[in-house]
Formats: structure tokens, sequence, C-alpha cells
């Protein structure tokens, strides 16, 4: 059996031999097979390895998350979800962002057991965190699918250069830089993020 080395610290896409990729049904076969791997699926059936987060990177994306789910403990709506969850989409693609929020409406048409494997939604918020050895060009990408996959509001934020894009579906993308906070709308109206320590990093 071959062993293939992967390079450090960057995004490694394996790309199949058949017209289609890899089928939904192999890929989760792949991931159960290899849980110590961060795997998405693009829509063409890539496979799209994700490296693990440096430490400034995961303490943003940690930020984002603790926040948007301190929010879902004061209302009680919906859930949030962090960097491990895998959400399958309609156009066929597999991702994990940074952090999520899925409505209790959304997650009651999934049965029990169906909740317990990557989840059969499209969450309606989205929140991705650039690594510093993220390219913008590739993420902004990725937040395209997520509203093309029908998630109503995404934030894209870039902690390197204080900046936060913003995706709403049907609208053009919105870029804010050096701003303090951030506050929700649609489905996640009342949230606010603050960016103060997401911009600091672990300085």
């Amino acid at each position: 059996m071959r062993s293939i080395e992967l390079p450090e610290r960057e995004t490694v896409k394996l790309v199949f031999g058949s017209e289609h990729g890899l089928s939904e049904q192999a890929y989760l076969a792949f991931c159960r097979a290899n849980p110590g791997l961060r795997c998405e699926r693009t829509a063409e059936g890539e496979v799209v390895i994700v490296p693990p987060a440096g430490g400034e990177g995961a303490y943003r994306s940690g930020q984002a998350f603790a926040q948007l789910n301190s929010w879902v403990e004061q209302t009680g709506l919906g859930k949030a979800f962090d960097s491990s969850v895998e959400f399958l989409l309609p156009d066929g693609s597999g991702l994990s962002p940074d952090a999520s929020w899925v409505s209790d409406e959304s997650l009651g048409r999934l049965t029990p057991a169906q909740r317990r494997e990557f989840l059969r939604v499209s969450p309606e918020f989205v929140i991705e965190v650039m690594s510093p050895s993220d390219r913008l060009k590739p993420a902004k990408e990725k937040m395209e699918v997520w509203i093309a996959n029908g998630v109503q509001l995404a934030w894209l934020i870039d902690g390197d250069r204080q900046t936060v894009y913003v995706y709403r579906k049907g609208h053009e993308p919105v870029t804010h830089r050096g701003i303090e906070e951030l506050a929700g709308e649609g489905p996640v109206k009342g949230l606010i993020l603050k960016l103060g320590a997401i911009w600091r990093g672990l300085r």
C-alpha cells in the first residue's frame, strides 16, 4: 500500500478518476475510514482535505463561535455549531464552516438518526474565519457556494486585515473594514459580534 505525504499547513484537493468524482456514498465511506482528517467535498465530487488551524486562526474562529453560541443560549433560538460539523448541501457539496446557526424548524425536518450524521440541511447563517494561510479568492468562492445553497446570511472574517465581507441572499457582498462590532440580521437579528478580540488575535 502506498502512503501519500500531505504538505503541511496547505489545503489538498483529491481528484478521483470517475467523471463525476467521488460519489456521496463513497465520500462518506472515505470520511469514516479517515476520522483524523478534516474533509470537505465539492459539488464536482472532489475531496478537499483541510489542514488543522494554527493557533491564531483557531483562537479567532473560537471567538466567533463562542459569541454566536452565547447569543443562542440567551435567546433559545435554533442551534449553534462549531467547525467540527459538516453540512451536506443541495448541490452535492459537503462543507464545514467555522461557526453556523440552524433554526429548530430546519433541524425538525431531520430524523433522530439523520441528526447523528453529517447534517442534510443548509444552515441559515454561517461564519468563516480566514487563517493566515488562506487565500481570499477561494474563501470568497466558498461564500458564494453557501449562498447558492440557501444560506441567508454569511460573514467572511479576515482578521489580519480587520475586514468582514457580508454575503446576503439576493444581494451583492458588502465589505466592512476596521469596524469594532457587526450586527446580525435576518435569521440572527439581535446577534452582535464584537470584533476586538478577533482583530487582536493572540497578541
